[in-house]
């Protein structure tokens, strides 16, 4: 049986190494190729001009809201709890379908008829609020929760460059931060768009094909099932887990409509129309790679049947460990590149929307506001908006490794309440005001801290789920009460 104990570990050899390389000479590639599209303006660094294709949309959406949670989290999950680990992935696929049939298509047309670049752009508009007000306090929730966000998947990728090459986890958070930086900062949307294609696809590939050779090549289907069965029964329950934990896995997916980098890819497709085909393709996409996880997490059970057999005890090894088993070197280096293609595809599309929220929120329709900043010249600004939040989140990365994991524990959850509820209301409840807007977007931020902080609620049940529904209550219930005297009438 393959590995050791503790003393197991990955092996890279020069055809994996190579293969890997030759990945992220096209991802810089493409960086490079975007440059002169995404120079010309805040609408085309920020939101690809509008002029994105449903299939890039589709797969773009799908990948920049999984990261490394996906591929090494479900996956260890699986090869943990078994089947019931299902219900993690069932809600954002159910909630994303949702956001591509039902609020992609009036957030598209509403926010290109208003030129709305941003999320607090669009609440300022939708609400018209002069003051700035709406603006000022979404704009410092996204960029808290970004920022924590960010150096949470440059920790993840000093720690994949640790566990696959045995590099120093610090040299691997610098790597993983030159590559993101690199080509985010010269092709801006566009750039992160098409490398998220590209991503997803090698990501899909990947987690397809690993659990089908393994299967195939340890005995069959029905072989991992009789030896899952043997290893623990309820590994093949689905439903082998508690009512409170069953509600925190679905509710999960109550994070997609309330995280911008998600909602700025509907915003960005060229034919709203083309949406119900992005949704299908999206679909399909989300389906396939958490099929892939689950299985790789259920099939390497059967093969390290111990924790101890994984590098370092660690189940979030498990992926890049079998891989490196069951598959060619090439195919290996492949399966290396998809890791990092989850954790750069969620940090390239967090950057942007962290650099927005300050170039164009605060800076251009707050502090300049009424005066007229030439395009290239907020480019240039957003570029070195972006430099300076990569160095604060290296310095987070580095420096306050335990405080980033504690925060990106609630930072999904965090942006889902504060800034989903007000989103759907927005469009589809006409009595919304930004009085419930406000109380909306402070009462998500606030539950999700005090819920994670509290850990009797902590164990009751995930964070998000309470915020989602307390800041979807106030936003009704303030709205009601600072209705118009016109409107109430």
């Amino acid at each position: 049986m393959p590995g050791a104990n503790s003393l197991a570990r990955i092996e890279i050899n020069a055809w994996a190494l190579a293969s890997f390389a030759l990945y992220y000479a096209l991802i810089l590639a493409i960086g490079v190729y975007a440059t002169r599209f995404s120079s010309t303006g805040v609408n085309e660094f920020f939101l690809g001009g509008r002029k994105m294709k449903r299939f890039v949309v589709a797969l773009s959406a799908v990948v920049s809201g999984r990261s490394a949670w996906l591929i090494l989290g479900v996956s260890g999950m699986a090869y943990t709890r078994g089947t019931s680990a299902i219900w993690a992935v069932v809600g954002y696929i159910l909630v994303e379908l949702f956001l591509f049939l039902f609020v992609a298509k009036p957030l598209r047309c509403y926010t290109e008829t208003m030129d709305n670049i941003t999320i607090p752009n669009f609440f300022e508009s939708r609400f018209r609020d002069s003051s700035g007000m709406l603006r000022i306090v979404s704009a410092i929730i996204i960029l808290v929760f970004m920022i924590a966000y960010v150096a949470a998947q440059f920790n993840a990728g000093g720690k994949a460059f640790h566990g696959s090459f045995g590099m120093d986890e610090n040299w691997g958070i610098l790597i993983t931060v030159a590559i993101v930086f690199f080509y985010t900062v010269l092709g801006g949307f566009k750039a992160v768009s098409i490398i998220d294609m590209i991503q997803a696809i090698c990501m899909i590939l990947a987690l397809m094909i690993l659990p089908i050779i393994v299967i195939i090549k340890t005995g069959g289907m029905f072989t991992m099932l009789d030896t899952l069965a043997l290893l623990n029964p309820q590994a093949l329950d689905p439903f082998a887990l508690s009512v409170g934990a069953l509600i925190g896995f679905l509710g999960i997916g109550l994070g997609s409509p309330g995280n911008p980098h998600i909602l700025a890819r509907y915003m960005s497709i060229d034919d709203p129309r083309q949406l119900r085909v992005s949704a299908i393709i999206g679909t399909v996409w989300n389906v396939a790679m958490a099929w892939g996880a689950i299985y790789i997490g259920l099939v390497g059970r059967t093969i390290f049947q111990q924790k101890t057999l994984l590098p370092g005890a660690d189940t979030e090894q498990l992926y890049p460990y079998l891989a490196q088993q069951f598959v060619h070197p090439i195919i290996f280096g492949l399966i290396l590149a998809s890791i990092f293609a989850a954790i750069m595809s969620t940090a390239d599309s967090q950057l942007l929307v962290a650099a927005s929220a300050i170039a164009r929120d605060i800076y251009q329709k707050i502090i300049r506001r009424g005066r007229e900043i030439p395009q290239v010249q907020l480019v240039r600004l957003s570029r070195l908006v972006i430099f300076v939040l990569v160095c604060v989140a290296l310095v987070l990365a580095i420096m306050a490794k335990q405080l980033i994991f504690w925060l990106v524990l609630f930072a999904w959850g965090g942006l889902g309440a504060s800034i989903g509820p007000v989103v759907i209301l927005a469009l589809f409840w006409k009595k919304t005001t930004k009085w419930g807007a406000l109380a909306g977007l402070i009462t998500g931020t606030v539950v999700i801290i005090v819920w994670n902080q509290t850990a009797i609620l902590k164990s009751a049940m995930y964070e998000l789920v309470p915020a989602f529904l307390l800041s979807l209550l106030m936003v009704i219930c303030v709205s009601l009460v600072t209705q118009p005297k016109n409107a109430r009438s």
